[in-house]
């Protein structure tokens, strides 16, 4: 069942609050299940999560209500054809919740499958012509397997990893060091549209993020918890 904008709208407010990083919101959707509850429990049951201050609590309860820049980006997401999955939904990569920071939620372009079993692709953006050639020819052979291929998108040995799980008539999942609005490299997106056909693309960043150097490394724990 698809998550309705208001409840979508909580789990964007509560990461809004200044002091809840990954952890921290991973910790509170455990005790309390979702991000209305957290908002609408007692001081004393929030204290009670380890890493939770007073001063914490307070900047919980200064966070508005209602925020328009976040509606834009829902709105915004739904006009794009993508979606928001959260931590409490079941597409929701299973394995990925086992690292120490999981995104709260995930934009996705395509379908996430958790039945389908994963692994990572990935290699160098000056990649030879030997190790294009070998990667595709590896990727097809693991798709043909059942195996999902996870790489990030990017020209060299990323690409022929997509490549070579489509062309072996596979799955395969993009995950981005940018907003889904800012494709990255721009010389893929027809391969951008090609895996959320056969599988997805996604991203932890907000739509408009460019893809700024530090994102990778920070969108590499995805794909290697994927």
């Amino acid at each position: 069942m698809e998550a309705s904008p208001e409840h979508l709208l909580a789990w964007f407010r509560l990461r809004s609050v200044v002091g809840i990083g990954n952890l921290l919101f991973r910790r509170l959707i455990q005790h309390f299940d979702n991000p209305e509850a957290v908002f609408a429990s007692s001081d004393d049951a929030l204290l009670a999560v380890e890493g939770v201050s007073p001063r914490l609590v307070a900047a919980i309860r200064r966070q508005p209500a209602r925020n328009e820049h976040d509606e834009r980006e829902l709105a915004r997401t739904a006009q794009m054809g993508f979606q928001i999955v959260t931590q409490s939904d079941p597409s929701y990569p299973a394995l990925l919740l086992e690292i120490p920071d999981p995104p709260p939620y995930l934009y996705v372009y395509g379908r996430l499958d958790n039945t389908n079993r994963k692994i990572a692709v990935v290699g160098s953006r000056n990649a030879t012509g030997y190790g294009i050639t070998t990667t595709k020819r590896l990727c097809m052979s693991l798709a043909a397997l059942g195996l999902s291929v996870v790489s990030g998108m990017a020209i060299g040995i990323d690409t022929a990893a997509h490549e070579g799980a489509l062309s072996g008539k596979g799955t395969t999942v993009a995950v981005l060091g940018s907003g889904l609005e800012k494709i990255y490299p721009a010389k893929n997106r027809k391969l951008f549209h090609r895996i959320s056909e056969n599988g997805a693309v996604v991203s932890e960043f907000p739509l408009a993020t460019e893809p700024e150097a530090h994102n990778f490394p920070v969108r590499n724990r995805i794909i290697s918890g994927m």
